[in-house]
């Protein structure tokens, strides 16, 4: 009887010299996942610099429309719950995106699912209630800063995320992410816009806006190692995954957070009385009701462009990460505001334009880390199918 191709025996020669494709088919799906990484990165760098550009070009021309220097009322802008409720408020229109994005096989292995949804209500719950209070103390931190005062302190946010990015994710730093971080403080504090809601010398306040401040960048630092740590312990861990990083966690965890923290700063708005205020505050608009309005529906989908793209940087590469690129944004944003409006002595001054030049070296010398861990993984790769062909 003749044999067939599939029956006849594997000699010697053929078992340790395999097809090619068998040899490269590993390493090709690593280079192909590396590849969907790298640009999973880069579309959530480009929205983070989008929300923080239009952010920032909105939040001047609304403070720029606001009429209050022709009244007797305070310069300042005074609803801290609706600045609060305004970054929070545009989730429901993630909502049908995250029924777009494609979802993985759910893992049937998973055990315990009822324990990890309760440790998810609760990671939920939790976020919502800190994005809440550094929103608004935040808010309140502008109220009785002077901006260059506010950013000074703003800039020690980065300082504790490294910190509990080290205690709660374990985090490991190389010397390369040392001095991304070192760069980015100084580009952020030197590179920041110039805002036009802040408040008159008379209005400034520095014993409260300093604590208020302090206390909204530890916030915001402990809400980015939280959500690192909630996609690592818990969401991959859920068999709605199947144990993978895809984008529409992201998505779920910014809608639910979202949802608690609105929820919040809707009690905050009510129980103070502010939103009593707000129809006064629309009459005060130069440009009239209909912009005022539009002006705050453009924020808060801003405000939603932002935060996704940042918490895409910390599902993909950790919150540290996603913090050096929110600051390192700063100079690219301050040349949009001078373009933008004409604000008194503001202009894109030489300390500026030296933020700009050492924003790709505080960029670079972190994207040198992760070129490395991941040359790293093809290497070890490689050295597995060697020793396999052995």
């Amino acid at each position: 009887m003749e044999m067939t191709e599939a029956s006849k025996p594997i000699t010697t020669e053929e078992s340790a010299n395999p097809e090619p494709d068998q040899i490269l088919s590993p390493r090709r799906s690593l280079e192909l996942n590396q590849r969907k990484w790298w640009i999973s990165v880069s579309l959530c760098i480009f929205l983070v610099l989008l929300g923080d550009s239009l952010v920032m070009l909105l939040l001047n021309f609304f403070y720029d429309q606001n009429n209050r220097e022709d009244s007797d009322q305070d310069l300042q802008y005074q609803g801290t719950w609706l600045q609060a409720l305004v970054q929070n408020a545009a989730f429901p229109l993630l909502i049908p995106l995250f029924f777009i994005f494609p979802s993985p096989k759910q893992n049937q292995e998973t055990n315990n699912t009822r324990f990890l949804s309760f440790r998810l209500l609760l990671l939920y719950i939790s976020l919502g209630v800190l994005v809440a209070a550094h929103s608004k103390l935040f808010a309140l931190g502008k109220l009785y800063a002077n901006y260059g005062v506010f950013t000074l302190i703003s800039a020690t946010q980065l300082t504790f995320t490294a910190i509990f990015t080290a205690i709660i994710n374990r985090f490991k730093f190389t010397r390369w992410i040392i001095l991304s971080i070192i760069l980015t403080i100084l580009i952020y504090v030197f590179g920041s816009p110039e805002f036009g809601g802040e408040p008159d010398e008379n209005e400034e306040f520095y014993n409260i806006q300093a604590w208020l401040t302090f206390a909204a960048s530890v916030a915001f630092a402990l809400s980015l190692c939280l959500v690192q740590l909630g996609f690592e312990k818990v969401l991959v861990k859920t068999k709605r995954y199947g144990n993978k990083k895809v984008f529409r966690m992201v998505l779920e965890m910014q809608i639910c957070v979202s949802f608690v923290a609105t929820v919040v700063c809707l009690v905050g708005m009510f129980a103070s009385g502010e939103n009593k205020e707000l129809q006064g505050d629309s009459h005060n608009f130069k440009k009239g009701e209909m912009y005022y309005v539009m002006s705050l529906i453009g924020l808060a989908l801003s405000w939603q462009v932002w935060a996704v793209g940042l918490i895409g940087l910390v599902l993909y590469v950790s919150g540290v990460f996603g913090d050096v690129v929110h600051m390192c944004t700063s100079p690219l944003v301050a040349l949009f505001v001078v373009l933008a409006f004409d604000f008194m002595d503001d202009e894109f001054s030489w300390p500026r334009i030296g933020t700009l030049i050492a924003t790709p070296l505080a960029l670079g010398s972190y994207f040198y880390t992760l070129h490395k861990r991941n040359k790293k993984k093809m290497v070890e790769l490689y050295q597995t199918e060697n020793n396999i062909e052995v």
